[in-house]
């Protein structure tokens, strides 16, 4: 097992998106997982969300053909999707909870429809108030994570309340931040989809399924 965190190497996906840099953080990911292949890891993953947006995955998988490398990138959108097919009760209408960057990049609408669910996203400004609660430099969960503050826990239930009043039966925690504030398999009846977890559960399944625990 190998893991390599680079933050201050990699550009941040929600600045690029929105169009507030013009560096793609694409490459800093590709020279990274360069060094997993280096190491000979044979499967890896990205446990952020807002980095399979297309304009960025896209682009790391086609560098990653361009430097021949032999690692097998898994896609965590993907796992989700899979994940979500594979749930006892029957979901149809699909919330998601996520960054403004992964919102506006469609990521997980798309992937639900091409499954043939229904995506419910919170309604605006909350949707602000969501990256808001992640990102706020006082507040924010990337500022305090540990513990979460009261506010942005707040906010993210209500952006949750928001969703099950529209009728979604299921949420997507569609930013890895968002699980230290919702750690639940289920909460307010509803079934929390913790991405980063199904991408964790994907990765053994993909190398030592054998130590793949029921969950």
């Amino acid at each position: 097992v190998a893991l390599l965190s680079l933050p201050e190497s990699i550009e941040d996906r929600t600045r690029y998106l929105m169009g507030k840099t013009n560096t793609n953080p694409a490459y800093a990911i590709v020279d990274v997982i360069e060094k997993l292949d280096n190491l000979g890891v044979s499967v890896c993953g990205i446990p952020c969300n807002t980095m399979h947006a297309p304009e960025i995955f896209d682009e790391i998988l086609r560098n990653m053909e361009k430097r021949g490398l032999q690692v097998r990138l898994l896609n965590m959108i993907e796992e989700v999707m899979k994940y979500i097919d594979a749930y006892p009760s029957r979901i149809n209408r699909v919330g998601i909870l996520s960054t403004t960057g992964t919102w506006k990049s469609g990521v997980y609408p798309n992937a639900l429809r091409a499954y043939g669910y229904e995506p419910i996203v919170p309604r605006w400004p909350l949707e602000e108030e969501i990256h808001e609660a992640i990102y706020d430099p006082q507040y924010g969960i990337k500022a305090q994570s540990n513990p979460v503050t009261n506010q942005a826990r707040n906010i993210l239930i209500k952006g949750l309340r928001d969703l099950k009043d529209k009728g979604a039966e299921g949420i997507v925690l569609g930013c890895s931040e968002i699980s230290f504030a919702m750690p639940y398999r289920v909460l307010e009846e509803l079934p929390l989809f913790n991405a980063t977890l199904i991408l964790a559960r994907a990765l053994i399944a993909h190398t030592y399924p054998e130590k793949l625990k029921s969950f």
